[in-house]
């Protein structure tokens, strides 16, 4: 199991985070070997489409540069013309092909790690360049893994190129008793079929190399808990900071709940566990409106800050439990309750406007209040 410097155990896979990195800084999967095999693979396909015209074309040129007159071969100005227009008609025989081979390496090169850019993998570090850590790559396990590599593939490719010359060549010896332009199509197709046998046995090599790049790259990029920690605290915040953040928050919430207590019309509790505070929002919709609510110490602190504001306070605990439990702050009571919490309003405004005296309390054990808001 791979393990970083401090000896700690890369266990856990790349995170997605990870991978980005990684990709950033031009870690990707690549298989040469699958690459060397899709260049072989156009390499055929180029020879057959543009072969007989780079012969043509060759032959055309070493006729006409074996011809040159006298006049043209001793001025300088017009060999110069000469040799220019032979040129152009070289590369435009071999410019096909040459692009050909241009988009088959980089599509190759896409298949595994896609498409990918880095301008950190081609910056000029001093540490690509340290022996000691180049010496370690080529004695390393992954040093002896490409050296197994290399023999299998070289003695592969060998045995399939010395095989097709064999069984060729008395094709071969016979290239020299053809005329030129013949021969020398006749030897690219040898070529072309001696290139698809050895394409044939890279496909071999591929299917090895390209799982075993997959896994190697996935290997390197493994990270131990304690980066998966460290990354999700840099990701996500620190927990002990989203702590205190979630604290924060919560006093924030409560100061505007305890600022909102004054503006209530009352104040029914449990009388201890539970208290809410309701206003009657006479501008809105007409009903009840939850200011605040708390249980033990915040319900102890709604009635301590009611006290101090002249709130009517009423010890309902049927009523008390039903919105505490039914109702959020700065939601309206539920239907079911209007006409439990309107007894309740209808006597407070009652005190408020001197109608009744304190001492004509009602008995407000039996509001009406529907069993699911029961608890």
């Amino acid at each position: 199991m791979a393990e970083n410097e401090d000896g700690q155990d890369k266990s856990e896979d790349p995170t997605a985070k990870k991978k980005s990195e990684a990709r950033k800084k031009g870690q990707v999967t690549r298989s040469q070997e699958l690459t060397s095999f899709f260049m072989l693979l156009a390499s055929i396909i180029g020879i057959m489409f543009f072969a007989e015209d780079m012969v043509e074309t060759i032959s055309d040129i070493m006729k006409n540069n074996f011809s040159i007159e006298r006049n043209t071969l001793f001025d300088p100005e017009q060999l110069f013309i000469h040799f220019k227009a032979e040129l152009a008609a070289m590369l435009s025989a071999l410019i096909p092909f040459f692009i050909l081979m241009f988009i088959t390496a980089i599509l190759s090169n896409a298949i595994l790690g896609g498409f990918n850019f880095s301008a950190e993998a081609i910056t000029p570090k001093a540490s690509k360049i340290n022996p000691i850590k180049g010496l370690k790559k080529i004695i390393g396990i992954k040093g002896l893994i490409e050296l197994v590599k290399s023999i299998f593939k070289i003695g592969l490719m060998g045995g399939i190129a010395v095989f097709f010359l064999w069984q060729a060549k008395n094709e071969i010896y016979g290239l020299s008793e053809e005329p030129f332009p013949g021969a020398f199509v006749h030897a690219m197709e040898l070529i072309s079929w001696q290139f698809l046998l050895v394409a044939l046995g890279m496909i071999i090599v591929a299917m090895i190399d390209v799982p075993y790049q997959i896994w190697s790259n996935l290997r390197q990029l493994k990270m131990t808990k304690q980066e998966v920690k460290d990354e999700s605290k840099n990701t996500d915040g620190n927990p002990e900071i989203k702590g205190q953040i979630r604290q924060k928050q919560r006093e924030i919430a409560m100061q505007r709940m305890m600022g909102d207590v004054p503006k209530a019309d009352v104040i029914i509790t449990n009388p201890t566990h539970y208290a809410v505070a309701l206003q009657y929002d006479t501008q809105g919709s007409g009903a009840p409106v939850m200011l605040a609510k708390g249980a033990d110490l915040v319900a102890l602190q709604i009635r301590n800050v009611a006290q101090a504001n002249d709130v009517p306070t009423m010890e309902i605990p049927l009523l008390s439990r039903a919105i505490y439990h039914s109702v959020e702050i700065g939601q309206e009571i539920p239907a079911g309750l209007y006409v439990a919490v309107a007894q309740v309003l209808a006597y407070i405004f009652q005190l408020k406007n001197g109608d009744i005296d304190k001492s004509m309390k009602p008995d407000m054990s039996e509001l009406p209040i529907p069993d699911e808001y029961k608890f």
